[in-house]
């Protein structure tokens, strides 16, 4: 079987189907998007380190936290309409300038909110 996650009860899954289970409704579209930024410091060192080269570790974790926090919102959207499932689930991601030189890391997890029993 594909591996699965489990968010907040709400099974996601980047497949289009659930092996060992059939769809009984599908509800729609849901999504959920999550908006970071580092701290001034943060900022300030990751760029030192840019210029040098090497691994970026404050915005691995940044970004981690970010795309989880995405999940947790794709979870809580597709529950609040019913779905105990969603499918199709994928990543979009951005990041964008929100002034005086502090980026800011958005992503946005979306899919197939749908409602799944055991076959």
């Amino acid at each position: 079987m594909k591996e699965m996650m489990v968010e907040n009860n709400v099974l996601i899954l980047t497949i289009n189907d659930c092996p060992g289970m059939r769809v009984v409704r599908v509800i729609g579209p849901v999504y959920g998007t999550s908006v970071r930024s580092r701290n001034i410091v943060g900022n300030l060192l990751g760029g030192v380190r840019a210029v040098f080269g090497g691994k970026q570790g404050g915005y691995l974790k940044m970004i981690a936290q970010t795309r989880d926090d995405a999940l947790e919102q794709l979870a809580e959207h597709a529950r609040s309409l019913g779905a105990n499932a969603v499918l199709g689930m994928r990543f979009d991601s951005g990041e964008f300038d929100a002034g005086q030189g502090q980026a800011m890391n958005e992503v946005t997890a979306y899919g197939t909110a749908v409602v799944v029993e055991v076959l």
